[in-house]
């Protein structure tokens, strides 16, 4: 997970409980003579709390990270979501995709106050900003590609995809002068899905799951968060979630071009653009009416600017420069 930014200590669970069950957890799994020194929330997710654990003993210092469900939602689903990271982690151990090692996962919380899973700290910083924009998108599109061609035995794959709306699920945002553009949208995804040829997918591949280290022409990528949702399905999905995110972060253009920027990578996408549109709109209307949901967070990394108006506007004008290219 993340590095040094948006550090500040804590002492007690997220709900105010004492995390002493947790903690004890925790070092039952670290090196004899090692032991926690210090705890820190990470910032910037939104369906996880998320601590730094700095951790003291024989050798050198280092810090590991601690995801705890603590929203109802989050851990009914908790045995299922951490499970699945647990596997990914261990599937992704000794390839070149730069993920945490795991340490130990707890997904029925039998052992902790809240189902957790520890992992490594991976180095690197979430960069939402403004800055290197195409050259960090342009990683993005590389390291999507290498994702999407990793080999992954049949009995090792994860569960097949599952979209996040419906056509009776799309919320269409009050007030739109431009309702004939959203009602298109929805008649696109009332059809089948269409046929693909399904490959490994991180299934929530965007910039705030992605790590970053150094500037300029030494920009690298330095780690990849978030398994929970991997699954087994269409490359297209994967590059319309990351194509959407970016759209709202850094405005419909950058949006537009990843999937130009996989492509160059090697990426391969439906070769019939009504498919491709499919997916794109599929994942788009997901984040209908203003992108809120995930606003927040990215809002807590300094994005201030992201309103539910600027949000919502940007919305609205990519699924019209989706229908420009595909439609």
């Amino acid at each position: 997970m993340a590095g040094d930014e948006g550090i500040a200590v804590v002492d007690t669970a997220a709900d105010g409980r004492s995390w002493g069950s947790t903690r004890a957890w925790v070092e039952r799994r670290l090196p004899p003579g090692d032991r926690i020194r210090a705890v820190a929330e990470l910032r910037g997710g939104w369906t996880s709390w998320m601590r730094r654990l700095d951790i003291e003993g024989r050798g050198a210092p280092y810090s590991l990270v601690l995801r705890s469900f603590v929203k109802p939602f989050y851990v009914k689903h908790a045995v299922g979501l951490l499970t699945r990271e647990a596997g990914v982690l261990g599937l992704l151990a000794g390839t070149d995709v730069p993920a945490a090692s795991l340490w130990g996962v707890d997904a029925a919380a039998e052992h902790c106050e809240h189902p957790s899973l520890l992992m490594s700290l991976l180095p690197g910083s979430v960069r939402l900003d403004e800055d290197d924009v195409e050259r960090r998108t342009g990683l993005l599109a590389r390291q999507l590609a290498a994702l999407h061609a990793m080999p992954v035995p049949e009995r090792d794959r994860p569960r097949a995809y599952q979209a996040w709306t419906s056509p009776e699920r799309v919320r269409v945002p009050v007030g739109t002068v431009r309702p004939e553009l959203w009602s298109r949208a929805v008649e696109v995804i009332r059809r089948d899905p269409p046929a693909h040829r399904p490959c490994f997918l991180h299934r929530d591949f965007h910039p705030g799951n992605v790590l970053f280290g150094g500037h300029g022409a030494d920009l690298v990528i330095t780690g990849v968060v978030d398994w929970v949702e991997t699954s087994w399905g269409p490359a297209d999905l994967d590059v319309a979630h990351c194509s959407t995110a970016l759209a709202l972060l850094h405005g419909v253009p950058a949006g537009m071009r990843l999937v130009d920027h996989y492509l160059a990578a090697g990426g391969a996408i439906s070769d019939d653009p009504a498919d491709h549109l499919y997916w794109r709109l599929l994942d788009a209307l997901a984040f209908a009416p203003d992108a809120e949901k995930v606003a927040g967070p990215w809002r807590d990394l300094g994005r201030v600017d992201l309103t539910p108006a600027v949000l919502a506007h940007r919305l609205e004008e990519y699924l019209q420069a989706l229908f420009s290219r595909y439609g």
